[in-house]
């Protein structure tokens, strides 16, 4: 089993791709174009049949999300995880703040009953 690198210089998967699409009609499917040009490239045949897939999507020609749609959903949910650990973080502080607040209030306000909900009930 060949090792290949995680990441390829742009041009490269760019040449490579359109190598591949180019070819596509020559060979049964994606795979076999895959699997004979990959390793002349240098390039994993699983690698090179995703980017020709996803060429093939960005010119229309296939179904899925584009590229730019790809980039908006990741960019999305990491805006999403981000919000959501922000709201996290907010609940926390005011649930701390609010029981700092009510024990204060226990302080000043000693003459007069509490109910568990913080609220001021008139002693009678």
């Amino acid at each position: 089993m060949q090792v290949m690198p995680k990441r390829y210089p742009l041009e490269q998967r760019d040449r490579a791709t359109r190598m591949v699409v180019d070819r596509l009609d020559e060979y049964p499917s994606a795979w076999a174009a895959a699997q004979a040009l990959g390793p002349k490239l240098g390039v994993g045949a699983e690698t090179l049949r995703k980017w020709a897939l996803q060429a093939q999507i960005d010119q229309g020609l296939g179904s899925g999300p584009t590229s730019e749609e790809l980039a908006e959903i990741k960019r999305l949910r990491a805006e999403n995880r981000d919000l959501k650990e922000a709201n996290e973080i907010l609940k926390a502080a005011s649930s701390f703040f609010a029981a700092e607040l009510c024990a204060t209030r226990r302080r000043v306000d000693r003459g007069r009953v509490r109910d568990r909900s913080c609220r001021v009930v008139v002693a009678a």
